[in-house]
């Protein structure tokens, strides 16, 4: 796994499912649904499958693709 990349956010805090999206670590918000609900997310180490989780600036998001897992980190 590669070293993770910080996004930076505007507010404190912001939803999984827009943390995907704009960490570019899914296409769309439908990929977006189908990994949470099929447990490819992790926050913090933790599987989550509720797209609406609260993030905050620290937390850190993994997602497991085929083709190998991306990391990113609220900044």
């Amino acid at each position: 796994m590669s070293t993770p990349t910080t996004v930076k956010i505007t507010d404190d805090v912001i939803r999984l499912g827009q943390f995907l999206k704009l960490a570019g670590l899914v296409e769309s918000g439908a990929h977006a649904r189908v990994l949470l609900s099929e447990g490819e997310v992790s926050v913090n180490g933790e599987v989550e499958t509720r797209r609406g989780r609260q993030l905050h600036r620290g937390d850190v998001v993994a997602v497991a693709h085929p083709q190998g897992s991306a990391e990113a980190v609220v900044g």
